[in-house]
């Protein structure tokens, strides 16, 4: 039991939640109004084979730092619960079922496609490249964690054949969405555990910039964050429109008084920020699937 518990550990569920949440309305969106349980609940599992196989890999390749980092000592390489061999052989065959089930089952090879795309582009681009290099590392790796949107859509548009258009700008929309959420809700984490970082030279931006520079950056992508969220209102209804307001201002809110409490010297809780972030994208993104679930009239339409 112990040793399956390592193995489910490898694949960083909780990351995979927010994978999943994100996933989810962008597939109901991609068919606005109709809901197909099976091919959501398919691609949801091939998705969940795909990002295991990527936080695998990931774990795999960070195995000399996570032994120095605090917050990473329970893994279970670090623990030696499961050998580093083992646990690349297990993302590979979670990425190959991953790639096959979705092909195959989900009937989208795109999806798929994305799939593999993000475990190259996770583990080479960010985790053996940028990660240990710049402290843009967030910025542009973040893109990994913004496939999931582009994984689901694929996979309800492969299926669609009422002849309707694919709309890709929504995915795009929605993808830029999470890519600017990121570096703010990374970066509060970081702030947390700047010395960790230090301590294994990786470059994360507290580490390198003062705390005032840092919470700057993160009322910058914050606000980049919520002006995007409000580029798909046309494509949906004013329930959308009301939660990505209302979460947004409360988002702009927490960022800029974490900036204002550096400035002012305060002993500031950067984890509260990080914390909102979470509910922040939670909020923004069942309110997206409500809305195409119930599929009323959208504000493009009205207007």
């Amino acid at each position: 039991m112990e040793t399956i518990k390592a193995y489910f550990a490898l694949t960083k569920p909780r990351v995979i939640e927010l994978l999943l949440i994100a996933a989810i309305p962008a597939m109901l969106q991609a068919d606005r109004g109709e809901v197909d349980l099976w091919l959501i609940l398919g691609t949801l599992f091939g998705g969940w084979m795909g990002a295991g196989a990527a936080n695998t890999f990931n774990m795999v390749a960070d195995y000399d730092i996570d032994q120095q980092m605090g917050r990473t000592r329970a893994r279970p390489l670090v623990r030696h619960t499961v050998t580093k061999t083992r646990a690349a052989l297990f993302a590979w065959a979670l990425l190959a079922a991953s790639v096959m089930w979705l092909g195959l089952l989900c009937h989208s090879w795109l999806a798929a496609g994305f799939v593999v795309l993000t475990n190259w582009f996770y583990i080479y681009v960010y985790t053996k490249w940028l990660k240990r290099r710049t402290w843009q590392n967030v910025i542009w790796g973040g893109a990994a964690g913004c496939m999931p949107v582009l994984v689901g859509w694929a996979a309800v548009r492969d299926n669609v054949t009422d002849g309707t258009s694919d709309q890709w700008w929504q995915a795009v929309v929605l993808f830029m969405i999470i890519f600017f959420w990121t570096p703010p809700h990374t970066w509060a984490l970081a702030m947390k555990y700047k010395d960790d970082y230090a301590r294994v030279n990786v470059p994360m931006l507290p580490v390198v910039a003062t705390a005032q520079e840092t919470t700057r950056q993160i009322v910058f992508y914050s606000w980049l964050t919520v002006a995007t969220s409000l580029l798909i209102v046309p494509a949906t209804s004013w329930i959308y429109l009301v939660a990505a307001v209302v979460s947004g201002a409360a988002f702009l809110v927490m960022a800029t008084r974490l900036h204002r409490g550096v400035v002012a010297g305060e002993d500031v809780k950067p984890l509260k920020l990080f914390i909102l972030s979470n509910n922040y994208l939670a909020v923004l993104f069942l309110a997206l699937s409500v809305d195409a679930v119930l599929g009323w009239p959208t504000v493009g339409a009205l207007l």
